[in-house]
């Protein structure tokens, strides 16, 4: 038996996973966990992060055989090795859904969608840029806006009657139309669904660049947003394309587990280089 870790670090919040790897290579999941830095200091949110997976599982540091780091991973000073988010976020979506051939990880700053293997090697990539009105970062910053907690947006935007395009192309442009519809008291449901489709057209061409078809799994912090991902299915239905967006409860802590999964993988074949003779 083999115990993991996986921390990945990102712009809004700190997410762990602690994974147990069995000798006939099966994983389980003993702990997910997930953080919001807001306006506290990163360090004590990782060092929450990190003793609250300890704690939860019953663990000590010294139990972990493998540490590793994802995301932006510096700050994590005791970590074993690093993976790359898109290598970590393929990995955690093959996990969490075994017929993923797409990940789009839908962050807070970015969003980025990844066409994969079986073995959730990531063989295409597209990214959308920081200016964008497309980002978690964006629709947190609407939601403060209107009143709405982040965690309901998406049961407002299920509910709306008459959906409000907004800019897909600017983040400020975006934020203009919405201050001017709620000037002209347009409902806090039709901004946020016309918000949700504007980015889901966006994450649509991304899927539609890299010639995406299949069962496409949204990671990230957005992926707990059932209005975007109803959205986004509005969006491919009308594009025609052939794709089944999913989400699911562990998709937010994607990049950990991948992380905690490939940590799995390094460690074991390290051991198996340090036993072969010199």
């Amino acid at each position: 038996m083999l115990i993991t870790a996986g921390i990945d670090v990102g712009s809004s919040a700190i997410k762990a996973a602690v994974v147990r790897t069995d000798v006939d290579g099966g994983s389980t999941v003993l702990d997910l966990r997930s953080h919001r830095i807001r306006r506290r200091e990163l360090r004590k949110v990782l060092q929450d992060a990190w003793q609250g997976a300890l704690d939860a599982t019953q663990l000590k540091a010294d139990d972990i055989a493998y540490i590793a780091s994802t995301g932006e991973g510096d700050l994590v000073d005791f970590r074993r090795g690093h993976f790359y988010g898109m290598t970590t976020h393929a990995r955690g979506a093959k996990f969490i859904l075994p017929s993923a051939r797409a990940v789009l990880d839908a962050g807070a700053l970015h969003a980025r969608a990844m066409r994969i293997d079986d073995r959730s090697r990531v063989l295409a990539y597209r990214m959308t840029n920081q200016c964008a009105s497309g980002s978690g970062q964006f629709l947190e910053n609407v939601a403060r806006y209107l009143g709405v907690a982040l965690e309901d947006v998406g049961a407002y935007s299920r509910t709306a009657a008459d959906p409000q395009q907004v800019s897909s192309i600017c983040a400020v442009l975006a934020e203009t139309d919405v201050i001017n519809m709620v000037s002209r008291g347009i409902s806090t449901a039709d901004i946020l669904k016309g918000i949700h489709l504007s980015m889901a057209g966006r994450f649509v061409k991304l899927l539609q660049a890299i010639a995406v078809e299949g069962d496409v799994l949204i990671t990230g912090g957005l992926a707990a947003d059932s209005g975007l991902a109803g959205a986004m299915r509005e969006r491919a239905e009308a594009e025609g394309l052939r794709i089944t967006v999913h989400t699911h409860p562990d998709s937010i802590h994607a990049g950990a587990l991948g992380a905690a999964l490939w940590g799995a993988y390094r460690h074991q074949v390290l051991g198996r280089r340090a036993q072969v003779p010199a």
